[in-house]
């Protein structure tokens, strides 16, 4: 009688539409689905960890709140990113001052400035590194909203260029630039602090 694994699970869209048909449980399989991939942009976006809960729950209670605006023409998760982006820009805004905590020990960064990533880590450059990440991190902050929106999406959080046009509703051709543009800032940034963003790979 262990064979009922097999069946389907149900998809996010037909959790949408229990969830607006009154099924509370429905919502919450969509909450426990998407919930570590919100949090983790949350994170990247807000580079606070506390803030980034806050960001992931608040997602979560607008979304429910607005279950009937929902028009089931775009994915589950598109819907979510929009949300827990738009929440994160609003508390950047507000900000008076920078974040106190940088998250910088997320090999993901590897990727911002190339599309290759490394396979294995060099332990010997670790402190080095951390010096370029902490240089990063802070060239990314520099970036405008849109670039740095686009560039966690793509190259950290590892989205298709498709997926972020869906989430941030431009073109993909358009998305495609805005990472050229905000690779092409950060070399000039890490350049002009004495970092040879091309020279690390061996």
């Amino acid at each position: 009688m262990h064979g009922d694994r097999t069946t389907a699970k149900p998809t996010d869209r037909e959790l949408v539409d229990r969830a607006k048909g009154g099924d509370r449980n429905s919502f919450g399989e969509l909450v426990r689905r998407h919930q570590q991939r919100i949090h983790r942009l949350a994170v990247h976006m807000l580079r606070d960890r506390a803030e980034a809960e806050d960001v992931t729950q608040e997602t979560f209670i607008r979304a429910f709140q607005a279950l009937s605006r929902f028009d089931g023409r775009s994915e589950a998760y598109t819907w979510f990113y929009r949300i827990t982006i738009n929440l994160s820009l609003n508390r950047i805004r507000s900000r008076k001052t920078s974040r106190a905590t940088h998250d910088t020990d997320d090999p993901r960064l590897d990727g911002v400035l190339t599309d290759k990533r490394p396979e294995s880590s060099d332990p010997g450059g670790s402190a080095q590194r951390r010096e370029l990440y902490l240089a990063l991190c802070e060239g990314v902050d520099g970036l405008s909203e849109t670039l740095r929106t686009t560039l966690i999406l793509v190259c950290i959080d590892g989205r298709s260029h498709e997926d972020v046009s869906a989430i941030l509703g431009a073109p993909e051709g358009t998305i495609a630039w805005r990472i050229h543009e905000a690779r092409r800032k950060l070399r000039e940034f890490l350049d002009a602090r004495g970092f040879d963003p091309e020279g690390d790979g061996t």
